[in-house]
Formats: C-alpha cells, sequence, structure tokens
C-alpha cells in the first residue's frame, strides 16, 4: 500500500485531486495524508502548548471531514483510509524525518490557489521541492473529465 501526502488549506481544492491521483495506483490501495504545514514557534509558552493543537484543528472546517469521509466512502475501492494532519517545522531535515516516520511514498504539489492560513503557515512548496520523496505532478481535475474504475472495472465518468 502506497501513502501519498498532500498539501491543505482545508478547501475542497484540496481534495479535488484524490480520486485521479489514488486510480494512478489501482489496484493498489492508497493512504491520503492531507497536511498543513506550520513553522515552530520559538516562544517557549507557546511549546509548551504545541501538544494541544487546538487552534489550528478548531480552523478545519466540519464540510471538510464530512467531504473526506465521503471520499472514502465513494472510493473504497482506491483509498484505504484519509488522514489529516498539521505538521510543525520549517527545515527540510525535520520535514525528511516525518516523511520517513509516516513511511510517505510520492507527494502531491499543492493546488494552484494554495491559501496560507496562518501568520506561522509555510508555503509546502519551499520543502517539497527540497525533500527526498518523489514529487507527483498530474493535471489540474478542474475541467476536463477523468475516467475512474469502479470495484466492479467499469468505467465511470467523474466531473
Amino acid at each position: 500500500m502506497k501513502t501519498l501526502l498532500i498539501p491543505t488549506d482545508f478547501t475542497y481544492q484540496s481534495l479535488q485531486s484524490i480520486p485521479e491521483i489514488a486510480q494512478q495506483y489501482y489496484p493498489q490501495k492508497v493512504n491520503i495524508m492531507l497536511v498543513h504545514m506550520l513553522k515552530i514557534t520559538d516562544s517557549i509558552s507557546e511549546l509548551l502548548m504545541l501538544s494541544r493543537r487546538s487552534t489550528e484543528i478548531r480552523q478545519i472546517p466540519d464540510n471538510f471531514y464530512i467531504r473526506c469521509r465521503d471520499l472514502e466512502k465513494d472510493y473504497s475501492h482506491l483509498i484505504e483510509r484519509i488522514h489529516i494532519d498539521i505538521f510543525y517545522g520549517s527545515t527540510i531535515a525535520v520535514f525528511n524525518n516525518y516523511l520517513d516516520a509516516h513511511e510517505v511514498d510520492g507527494i502531491v504539489p499543492p493546488h494552484s490557489n494554495y491559501q496560507l492560513l496562518f501568520k506561522n503557515s509555510i508555503d509546502p512548496e519551499v520543502l517539497i521541492d527540497r525533500c527526498s520523496i518523489r514529487v507527483i505532478n498530474i493535471a489540474e481535475t478542474t475541467g476536463p473529465m477523468v475516467d475512474i474504475i469502479t470495484p466492479e472495472n467499469e468505467l465511470v465518468e467523474q466531473q
């Protein structure tokens, strides 16, 4: 099973490419890690509170969780699990350790309208461009139709 990391700003655009990406690995299922990246603070009081992560987690809209669950259900033949996480760090060494710890096999670049959500959010491309994991380039799925294979091996057109 492959594990793929996708940078997320918790918008629908972060999820659009998941069916197409998962399809590339069919019949093998994939784990999808949706990750928002934040610089680690140098404030001692903020570091003491880091384990709570409540501020950032509360910013994730409920409909984002619902859409992830729906994708897992609708594409259960392609997707094993969708996991949402926040990465704290800003160096390539820490990022590579994170990728190794989660056994990430590939990274999908962020979508074209990716938003930095917090004052300490970082552009994921800064780390992705320098990491040791393969970057999976796919065409944007906003326009053309994409054929997805269903469990019964029937082609179904998806918008």
